[in-house]
């Protein structure tokens, strides 16, 4: 599921190899809490989702800075937007 942002997503296009990234770390997590003595390498697929956020989060910051239209306070705003709602959901 992905939630778009109007103001950036519309120039950030669809990478359909970050997906494929993203269902390898997906099935690493799942295989490890499975407790399969064959594959213990579940903490690699949260590794993953790092690379992939960082990654993610830095062409956005790119894009907006080539564009001048990026500042902290913005950015943080969008972050406190996205994060937040799930961390209340959590805590309530």
């Amino acid at each position: 599921m992905t939630l778009k942002n109007p103001n950036v997503s519309s120039s950030i296009k669809y990478r359909p190899d970050v997906d494929g990234l993203r269902a390898i770390a997906v099935l690493a997590v799942i295989l490890y809490h499975a407790n399969l003595m064959l594959f213990s390498g579940g903490y690699i697929g949260v590794d993953i989702f790092f690379v992939i956020s960082g990654y993610l989060i830095t062409s956005i910051t790119v894009n907006e800075l080539n564009k001048d239209k990026f500042t902290f306070i913005n950015f943080y705003i969008r972050r406190v937007k996205r994060l937040f709602p799930a961390l209340f959901t959590l805590i309530v």
